[in-house]
């Protein structure tokens, strides 16, 4: 029952070279590509326009222009009038069925292992994230995709086939959507990918939140539990993990369960999709310490 990742479809990775040069036949802007930006998926790129500045060259497919400009791209602005590290963007073009982000590069470096101080940082970030859009009813909520597919990414069916323990692991998190609201409510900023690595830091000090390409509507606690798993990839300094999970502990059931959820099936079906079957035990451990 067991499959290889070859065997699933994977994500499509930036050709940093292209896109400049499809930067260029839409706009007119020459771009040159320095090279690729550290972690990430998809991958991001550190490009420098005619006046020698340097940006980050990011590209979306399956992504409409008009559905980052109301979601993501509308979130940041948001968040950037009330002072918080997230990046501008400059310019922003459909380039086949791939929405091309040319965004500000932020100083600093991400965070490799995330120590108290970091995590105080985090939360203090995460707490000014309450009810920032409340007054923007017209940005999307964020979809959990407990009982459907997501675009390109929170698959069931690499779940449902690749071993007995997957397969379980789904059925539990079909459960949970069945039980709760396909929707995220509140009228939090959620971010939906923050972990230590989109942090960026000048010694200890973080100085920027990047990858903003998800973001929408919903409960700022969803992002403590994607920095939870976020810290269960690499080994994090003594007590860290201890005080996030001492916090996630406190949250309403009604919360936490869903969104550890959909961080369940997110990661253990990337891990099927795209790394080796020890890699898919060590989150399916993870996933059922709270499923």
């Amino acid at each position: 029952m067991t499959t290889s990742p070859q065997n699933w479809a994977r994500a499509e990775r930036l050709d940093a070279d292209r896109t400049a040069a499809a930067v260029y036949a839409g706009t007119g802007v020459e771009l040159v590509v320095e090279g690729p930006c550290p972690g990430g998926e998809v991958g991001a790129a550190y490009v420098r326009g005619p006046d020698g500045r340097r940006w980050v060259l990011k590209s979306r497919p399956g992504t409409r222009i008009e559905e980052l400009r109301a979601g993501p791209l509308a979130v940041c602005e948001v968040l950037r009038a009330r002072g918080y590290p997230c990046p501008a963007t400059e310019l922003a073009l459909q380039v086949g069925c791939a929405a091309v982000l040319l965004q500000q590069l932020l100083p600093g470096t991400p965070i490799e292992r995330l120590d108290h101080h970091g995590l105080d940082q985090a939360l203090a970030l995460n707490a000014s994230q309450a009810g920032l859009l409340a007054e923007h009813p017209r940005i999307p909520s964020m979809n959990l995709y407990l009982l459907d597919d997501g675009p390109g990414y929170c698959l069931h069916d690499p779940l449902r086939h690749h071993n007995r323990r997957s397969a379980a692991l789904e059925q539990r998190i079909r459960a949970t959507g069945a039980g709760h609201p396909r929707r995220l409510a509140g009228d939090d900023v959620v971010h939906q990918d923050f972990h230590h690595g989109n942090l960026l830091a000048v010694d200890g000090t973080v100085t920027g939140v990047i990858d903003w390409d998800g973001a929408g509507r919903g409960d700022r606690r969803f992002d403590l539990v994607t920095l939870r798993f976020g810290l269960h990839a690499d080994e994090q300094p003594p007590g860290v993990v201890r005080r996030l999970d001492a916090i996630l502990d406190a949250l309403p059931e009604d919360i936490l369960r869903p969104c550890w959820a959909h961080m369940s099936l997110r990661m253990t079906d990337w891990a099927i999709r795209h790394f080796t079957p020890g890699e898919v035990e060590h989150w399916m451990d993870l996933a059922e310490q709270r499923l």
